[in-house]
Formats: structure tokens, C-alpha cells, sequence
């Protein structure tokens, strides 16, 4: 069952034309020209209930503001939009009740407010009733470590303590569908694996719809299957992630350590891309030659000491797509 529903959404923002010197600034107060800005330009796509999908693309592609429609703070120039069943920006109160969301640059905690007040503010407002409240928090506490921190100002809060306290803030009231913008940004590589497994277990357990954007991509490959790819306002893939790298990444390094440093090496079908001491990296296409192959030509000519195979990683993969396009079809 689809729980985001996207139409040939659009988004236009009119921008005003800024003109140079003094007479230039007169005549925009006297007759303002606009520039017609065009965000997002006919998106569409589902998400299915209980998905963890990532939505990514380059700054300024329009992720943002797909989710600022989605989340009901703009309204959309041209296409539907229902989130749960209802048009998020004609239903905005009743929208925040379905949503959680965690925007990586601010917070919605209250700043001078211990972060025990934040929490029972948003108890209030949310109307979270007294045994649920007392669930969850038990739930953060232990999972997101909340407990060290509770009555600390927001203000005084780490980036990290503040992370783990915003996203325990948005699933305070049970929303079956949670946006997460740049969640892990700021945070050390202990920080992150604790946030990643939290967010895992809360899709796994409470089957909650988790939307992410973000620029770091061992985010997206290890929370998501599924991803939405944007570029200047227009989606140019949908679908699995195992998909796109079996495309776009066919190119493996094998890395192997030899006995013997001086003597050279020559290998078919590979390409010495890199070498330091005893160590080579040789680049190849795993569609033209495998690693077996490979090693028992290099064993044939040399004592092999050490060796691994590289995986490309998301990030050089959607680099490359970025760098180099593609046409549709090869998705079809």
C-alpha cells in the first residue's frame, strides 16, 4: 500500500533581477524583473509503507524542496502530493501528526530549555498519552543514550547529543512516516553507527517509512534498498541500489602484495593504476576478466604475499552518473 503518493509535482520560485550601480538598483525599485526558477520539475514516484528510501542528488537538485511539499511548508506549482491520504499543504496540522522529521542544521528542541522540557512540551502538544510517553522515552533512553544528557540545555548540547535528541523528539508521537535530512551530519564514526542502527530498528520494529537525503553515502547504502536520484529538479533514476551498481560499478581494484618489489609486473586485461613498495593496485572490469584470473596470471610471475578486491563504493558510483549521464533506457 502506497503511503507517499507523487504526481508530476513542480516547483517554480520567482527570483528578483538584480541589476548593477545605482541607477540599476533605481529602476528595480521602480519596475522589479523576475527570473522564473525552476526547482523541481515534474516528479513523480510511490513509497510503499514500511520503505527506508534514499533521495539524493547534487546541492540545489530539489531534494529540499520535494520535501518542503511533502512535509506541507510549500506548496507545490503544478502536481499532486498525498502523504498518508492527505494533501500536506491543505492539511498541515493534521499532516504533523503523521510526520517526523529531522532537519540535520536545526533542531526543534527549545534552545534554552532543558532537553527534558522539550520532550514534555512536545508530549503536550502532540497529546502523546502519559503510559506511551513513558515507552518511548525508556525506548530513547537506552537506545539513543538520552539519559546523559536530559537535563542539559539544548544550547549546551554536542552535535552529536543534539542528533540523537531531534530524532528522538520526531518519534515521540508515533508517526508512521519519518524524514530525515542529513541525520548523521557533524557526527563521529561511533555517533553515526548508533544513529544508523536506531534508525534501522525503529523501520524494522514499528514499520515506520523513513525518507532520507543526505550527502553521505554509507548512510544510504547501509539504511537503504531503494533509491530516488535527482538532478536539476528531475529524477533520473528510481529503483534499487544493487541495481545501479551492477551497472555503473563493474570496475574492481585488485590489490596485491608482492615478494619480490623490483621486479616488474605485467598483467592482460587489468591496468596498474597505483603502487607503493611492494603494493599494487591494478583496476579492471569484472565483465572482461576475474580476480581469479587475474591472480593466477600474476601468481605465474610472481610471489603473492597479501591480496583484496576493492568494491566500488555508492559514492564513486553516483559521481561517475553525475559526471558522465546516461540515457533512460538502460533502466528499463
Amino acid at each position: 500500500m502506497s503511503i507517499i503518493e507523487v504526481n508530476g509535482l513542480q516547483k517554480e520560485f520567482l527570483i528578483a533581477k538584480r541589476e548593477t550601480g545605482f541607477m540599476g538598483a533605481l529602476r528595480s525599485l521602480v519596475k522589479r524583473e523576475f527570473i522564473k526558477k525552476e526547482a523541481v520539475k515534474d516528479i513523480s514516484f510511490t513509497i510503499e509503507k514500511g520503505e527506508m528510501v534514499g533521495y539524493i542528488g547534487p546541492n540545489g537538485a530539489g531534494k529540499s524542496t520535494t520535501i518542503k511539499m511533502l512535509t506541507g511548508i510549500l506548496v507545490p506549482s503544478a502536481g499532486n502530493v498525498l502523504v498518508n491520504g492527505i494533501i500536506p499543504y491543505e492539511n498541515r496540522q493534521e499532516n504533523a501528526k503523521n510526520i517526523g522529521v529531522v532537519f540535520g542544521q536545526r533542531t526543534q528542541l527549545w534552545w534554552d530549555l532543558p532537553t527534558i522540557e522539550s520532550f514534555e512540551l512536545l508530549k503536550a502538544i502532540y497529546r502523546v498519552p502519559d503510559q506511551r510517553y513513558k515507552e518511548n522515552m525508556d525506548i530513547f533512553k537506552e537506545i539513543l543514550g538520552l539519559d546523559e544528557f536530559l537535563n542539559t540545555p539544548v544550547r549546551q548540547l554536542s552535535l552529536g547529543q543534539r542528533m540523537r535528541a531531534d530524532i528522538g523528539a520526531s518519534l515521540l508521537h508515533d508517526p508512521p512516516i519519518l524524514f530525515l535530512d542529513e541525520p548523521t551530519i557533524g557526527l563521529d564514526v561511533v555517533a553515526k553507527e548508533k544513529m544508523r542502527t536506531f534508525i534501522q530498528e525503529i523501520n524494522r520494529e514499528r514499520n515506520v517509512t523513513v525518507i532520507l537525503t543526505t550527502h553521505d553515502m554509507e548512510d544510504i547504502e547501509k539504511l537503504c534498498k531503494r533509491m530516488v536520484l535527482i538532478d536539476h529538479g528531475q529524477k533520473v533514476y528510481d529503483g534499487e541500489i544493487l541495481a545501479v551498481k551492477e551497472r555503473f560499478g563493474k570496475m574492481r581494484t585488485l590489490v596485491v602484495d608482492l615478494e619480490e618489489a623490483q621486479k616488474p609486473l605485467y598483467v592482460s586485461g587489468g591496468e596498474i593504476c597505483k603502487q607503493e613498495g611492494n603494493r599494487r593496485w591494478i583496476r579492471f572490469n569484472r565483465d572482461e576478466i576475474s580476480a581469479s584470473e587475474l591472480i593466477t596470471q600474476i601468481s605465474q610471475t610472481h610471489n603473492i604475499t597479501d591480496l583484496t578486491v576493492e568494491e566500488p563504493d555508492i559514492e564513486s558510483i553516483i559521481s561517475r552518473i553525475y559526471q558522465e549521464g546516461f540515457t533512460e533506457p538502460q533502466f528499463v
